[in-house]
């Protein structure tokens, strides 16, 4: 029997779950939005981490077959983001119910018709294009979060709608809807949906020939595999699905860590702190690091780190949100935008505006008074993501500056604004001999910690003195432009 151990990072905007097995291989991954509950979003997030941990088993028992089948290995692939869908349309489910009774709460008897109507008509558009991103598009590789998946689409056929006093109303349900819904445990049998997931695929790979014929796109040679094999390949798979699904995944150890630690259902011995679990995390995926940045969402961490990932000293913002996910997510609900977007926009700009304040009481003001002066949003961006990233390097100049290598965790190292002026500044102060390291599961790093540290079942703290060091400090003028 295979012992698992894991980690859980109960974040302030996210929660992540990572399960390894005892020859330290990450089998399971599992991420949701914190919102409101912290305990149901650490078990959402652990639940995620158990399905994703499935498919891996399933993959592992397929190997020979899989290397010796390129149809297969893209089949397996297209499952699980089939079986990412139907999770997906379950919560969508949920919502539509919820959106109808917050309707019938909130609105008047006179509004509610309208309303009602035009609910319908945007779940009928959006989630089949949702389902083609999901069965054709990866989806569900690219972003893990119920909420920006659907928001986005829910933002895009509102402002379609004809009628714009209903904008206001629509967004209203939406924001009073949202929260209860994905923080809810929903039922969900494994077996049973991989099978529905199968059915699904089926119709996929059965309507390929006609969609090739009409549409005259050029499909890989994989999918065209696929299309004349889809049955025997299914039935290859279907043998295992009821193993997997019955086959028992026993945690041996966990650590819970993160902004949220004290309030996970872990015995006190199961906590650490979450700079230790970031701090080990970097040191497990890049072995050489001396320097870990972690921008999450509610706090910027920075911290060095001895040749065995345990910490040597650290400066943390821990009083205020800005610079971190929580404010990043303030901007974008400002600008009515989703955060990749945010981030993707930022890189656009030319002419960053210089931004006078990144606290987040303040934001909104200064970022309507910019654009009534018509500064183009992306210089606006351009110039927040700048001040966000100054911050963070006085920070890291005050813990002891850059050493190689450099390694950034946290959810906002996904920013690819924040990752354009971070290495500016890296290579600018630092020089352009330094290391930088950016993981693509850099959101994932403390529960990977974690999930070490339970692993090894070691129990070390925090140094009591932050220590200096002989590396020079970042020069004044990061500290000017905070």
């Amino acid at each position: 029997m295979s012992n698992y151990y894991l980690g859980i990072d109960l974040g302030s905007t996210t929660s992540k779950a990572v399960i390894i097995n005892q020859h330290d291989e990450i089998i399971g991954r599992g991420i949701t939005n914190t919102r409101a509950n912290y305990e149901v979003a650490s078990e959402i997030a652990r639940l995620e981490a158990v399905y994703n941990a499935r498919f891996s088993l399933l993959k592992r028992m397929l190997h020979s077959e899989l290397e010796a089948n390129p149809e297969l290995r893209r089949y397996v692939s297209d499952l699980e983001e089939a079986f990412q869908y139907l999770e997906f349309r379950m919560r969508a489910d949920r919502l539509y119910r919820q959106l109808v009774t917050t309707t019938g709460e909130y609105l008047s008897i006179d509004n509610q018709p309208k309303i009602l109507s035009a609910l319908g008509r945007i779940f009928e558009n959006a989630i089949p294009e949702i389902k083609e991103q999901y069965l054709h598009k990866n989806l569900g590789s690219k972003n893990q979060f119920f909420r920006d998946i659907f928001f986005e689409q829910y933002n895009h056929e509102v402002t379609k709608l004809e009628s714009p006093a209903l904008f206001e109303p629509l967004m209203t349900v939406f924001d009073k809807s949202i929260t209860p819904v994905e923080n809810e445990i929903l039922p969900l049998d494994f077996a049973a949906l991989v099978h529905e997931a199968m059915d699904i695929l089926e119709e996929k790979y059965t309507g390929f020939a006609e969609r090739q014929t009409s549409t005259g796109f050029a499909f890989d040679e994989e999918l065209n595999l696929l299309a004349g094999n889809v049955r025997q390949v299914s039935e290859t798979i279907k043998k295992h699905i009821d193993r997997i699904a019955a086959q028992k995944i026993d945690i041996a150890n966990m650590v819970g860590t993160g902004y949220g630690r004290a309030l996970l259902p872990f015995p006190k011995e199961s906590i650490r702190s979450e700079i230790l679990c970031h701090a080990f995390g970097a040191h497990i995926s890049f072995p050489e690091t001396r320097t870990v940045l972690d921008i999450g969402g509610q706090d910027t961490k920075a911290i060095q780190v001895d040749a065995q990932g345990f910490v040597t000293s650290f400066q943390m913002n821990d009083r205020c949100a800005a610079g971190c996910g929580r404010y990043l997510g303030y901007i974008a609900d400002e600008l009515g935008m989703t955060l990749s977007e945010l981030g993707d926009t930022a890189t656009k700009s030319e002419h960053e505006t210089t931004i006078c304040s990144t606290c987040t009481v303040f934001a909104g003001a200064e970022l309507r008074e910019l654009q009534n002066l018509g500064v183009p949003r992306e210089d606006i961006l351009g110039g927040l993501h700048k001040a966000i990233v100054s911050r963070a390097m006085s920070l890291m100049a005050r813990s002891g500056g850059v050493r190689n290598e450099f390694t950034f965790t946290g959810g906002v190292a996904r920013n690819p604004a924040v990752l354009k002026y971070l290495s500016q500044f890296v290579f600018e102060n630092y020089g352009t001999d330094i290391t930088m390291n950016v993981h693509p599961d850099s959101i994932f790093m403390g529960a990977l910690g974690g999930a070490h540290f339970a692993r090894l079942g070691v129990n070390i703290e925090l140094p009591t003195a932050k220590k200096s060091s002989s590396v020079p400090m970042m020069p004044t003028m990061a500290e000017e432009l905070v």
